[in-house]
């Protein structure tokens, strides 16, 4: 066990804390969260939370899968916020794990609005979100003084699965240099074709990441032009981050896990 030279918070009982996950290795869980799975009564865990880290529950803790993956059976997600707030109310220390980040296309803040209402007290605990530590796990600065100080992060589909249709893609291809985008392997082919309609160069570089920051991670580069067709060809799958823009050739030169796993002599 890890010794912690500073005071951690209380895990009430009747509260709830809302914990991201991280993208996927479980190192990159923060200490915060590993002190609430430690202590809490009950975890309901989203489908992309790492099995290893439910290890680290108490031995008599009770586990329950909420789902919460494109094409994977799930729970509706007023009935997980009405699950919540029931186990709070029954006096529970009740941990709500979520993979990335809670409030970043999480629906974190729908649960915590829910709480709210039922005057339900919560603690919101941020993970590093998958557009950042995927990134980083890709060898792909998020910024850089050389290729851009503007990232959008964008959403690939909305409620009903389909390309988020309020997305005024004219003003996103020019005014953000970088795009990172989350479940888009769907809408791939669509989305890069708004883009290059609204003026984004079919050459601009662009990376696939799947399954990032776990051992099977997997990125292919390739042009907005292409995208769809190399998703397609390669059979990459979700999940999956798609990187556009310049920053993605400095892949080349900071790709540090590709370089940690095949070392020059």
């Amino acid at each position: 066990m890890i010794q912690i030279p500073f005071e951690l918070p209380l895990f009430e009982p009747g509260s709830v804390w809302l914990t991201g996950a991280g993208p996927g290795e479980p190192g990159l869980l923060s200490v915060l969260a590993l002190h609430g799975l430690q202590n809490a009564d009950i975890v309901v865990h989203d489908a992309l939370v790492p099995a290893e880290l439910l290890q680290a529950t108490q031995r008599n803790a009770e586990i329950i899968y909420a789902g919460k993956r494109g094409g994977i059976e799930s729970s509706k997600q007023a009935d997980i916020s009405k699950r919540l707030i029931q186990l709070a109310r029954e006096n529970k220390r009740v941990l709500r794990l979520k993979g990335g980040d809670p409030y970043v296309f999480g629906r974190g803040g729908e649960e915590a609005l829910a709480l709210v209402e039922a005057q339900v007290p919560f603690r919101v605990i941020p993970g590093i979100s998958a557009g950042v530590g995927g990134l980083a796990y890709a060898g792909i600065p998020i910024t850089h003084r050389t290729t851009n100080s503007v990232v959008t992060f964008m959403t690939g589909h909305d409620a009903k699965g389909t390309t988020p249709s309020s997305v005024n893609w004219e003003a996103v291809a020019a005014g953000s240099t970088v795009l990172v985008l989350y479940m888009a392997l769907r809408n791939l082919n669509e989305i890069c074709n708004h883009l290059r309609k609204a003026g984004r160069s079919t050459a601009e570089p662009v990376a696939l990441i799947s399954n990032a920051t776990l051992p099977n991670q997997r990125v292919l580069e390739t042009t907005l032009g292409h995208a769809s067709a190399v998703a397609i060809k390669e059979e990459i799958k979700s999940p999956l981050l798609v990187v556009i823009g310049e920053v993605v050739r400095l892949r080349e030169s900071l790709n540090w896990l590709g370089l940690e796993k095949n070392p020059t002599d």
